[in-house]
């Protein structure tokens, strides 16, 4: 008889134990997404009229909703083009279009998945299936262009900071974006300073125990990598700038749509904030707790609850116009993938 390997008795139950402990994590986060989608509901709920809110909905103008639905789309683009600069300083090539495309497969993969989280990994899957063995650099090109949005998103909401101080009664939120703009300049000095990255080993034993380190130094890899690409990385966040300059004119002009008379100066406060609730996977594509942010937001401006939810929605259908082209090209390229052929008997 052939005896066992040294520690094979042991593999079936720390397998088995692992298993156990990916199921529990599913479950945690199962009643986690479903309790606060549930605490969102109730909140709208108890704060709008429904038939108000839906003849709200119903009369918003074709001609804003318009400018709203363009000023979303052409953002895209310029993010390919954004994207493709980042892998590009990596020693990655890849066309514009192609970029596009995945852009918008990614925003049709957000529909399903937790928020932008979903989309990223799409992004970083198809690119990494185009280039084997890039993984590192693909998803740290994938991640900085995120970390560069959530630091553009904290730049204007220091801009909106200084607009709205003694002028807007959004305190409580104006300390928010403090913390974040805060936190996203420590997070900056400890990925990109090569000074810190020696000490940065005495955190590897925790990162271990967790089963996260090599994920963790993969992507810490793919973005301290950059540091030494800063004109790619100024050209980025100008790009990045104008993107999100655009979206914040775009949920301005649905809100217009239905009747929010505001400026423009509120908004540039709501958007950074937005963009970062956005980021956070509690619900599939932040479904409730973005409404529920608007009615909170917008409420404090003196906007009825139901113009706010409203506003809220018809920014969630711009989402779902950005899914659009996506989905085509899903059911276009599965259309065309022919099938796999039987295998003889």
């Amino acid at each position: 008889m052939t005896p066992e390997p040294p520690g094979a008795a042991e593999e079936g139950p720390r397998r088995a134990s692992g298993a156990g402990g990916l199921l529990r994590k599913r479950w945690v986060r199962l009643v986690g997404t479903l309790v606060v989608t549930g605490g969102a509901a109730a909140y709208i709920v108890s704060k709008i009229d429904l038939g108000r809110t839906a003849h709200t909905i119903g009369d918003a103008s074709l001609g804003w909703l318009a400018l709203s639905a363009v000023l979303t789309l052409v953002t895209v683009p310029p993010q390919a083009f954004r994207w493709k600069l980042l892998l590009g300083a990596r020693g990655i090539d890849e066309p514009v279009g192609w970029l596009t495309r995945a852009y918008f497969v990614s925003y049709a993969v957000g529909q399903v998945l937790p928020t932008g989280v979903g989309g990223d990994a799409s992004r970083i899957f198809e690119t990494t299936r185009r280039h084997p063995g890039s993984g590192s650099p693909v998803s740290g090109s994938v991640i900085l262009e995120r970390a560069i949005g959530g630091a553009v998103t904290l730049v204007l909401a220091a801009i909106g900071f200084v607009i709205a101080i003694g002028r807007y009664p959004i305190g409580a939120y104006l300390w928010v974006e403090a913390v974040f703009v805060l936190g996203t300049v420590g997070a900056g000095i400890v990925v990109f300073s090569a000074g810190l990255r020696r000490h940065l080993k005495l955190a590897v034993p925790l990162l271990q125990r967790l089963r996260v380190e090599r994920p963790i130094r993969a992507v810490y890899e793919g973005i301290h990598g950059y540091r030494h690409h800063v004109r790619t990385l100024l050209t980025v966040s100008m790009i990045t700038t104008a993107a999100q300059i655009s979206r914040i004119f775009a949920i301005w002009a649905g809100g217009r749509s239905v009747g929010v008379e505001l400026s423009v100066g509120p908004y540039i406060v709501l958007g950074p904030l937005l963009f970062l609730v956005m980021l956070a996977p509690f619900t599939p594509n932040g479904l409730g707790v973005r409404e529920a942010f608007f009615i909170s937001f917008l409420g404090q401006l003196g906007i009825s609850h139901d113009a706010a939810f409203a506003t809220g929605f018809l920014f969630f259908v711009m989402t779902l116009l950005l899914a659009l082209p996506g989905l085509a090209v899903l059911l276009w390229e599965g259309l065309r993938r022919t099938p796999a052929p039987a295998a003889n008997a």
